[in-house]
């Protein structure tokens, strides 16, 4: 029975600690997105402007962003 009760706070107790981490994930999201919007504005700035090797190369790290 002790080996239940201890097993059942634990469970109770982990899950509010893991929710904590929420916000600086959300930063951390936010932060990710912030910088790829500005490459994407960039890369169709260079894609309007004819420099097509340069918009490609800015897309494509603003798409690295997610990936890692």
């Amino acid at each position: 029975m002790k080996k239940f009760i201890v097993l059942l706070l634990l469970t109770l107790f982990t899950g509010s600690a893991f929710a904590g981490s929420c916000p600086m994930i959300a930063k951390k999201l936010d932060s990710k997105i912030e910088e790829a919007q500005k490459m994407r504005d960039a890369g169709m700035a260079a894609h309007k402007a004819g420099d097509h090797s340069k918009s490609e190369e800015m897309l494509n790290k603003a798409m690295e962003l997610f990936k890692s």
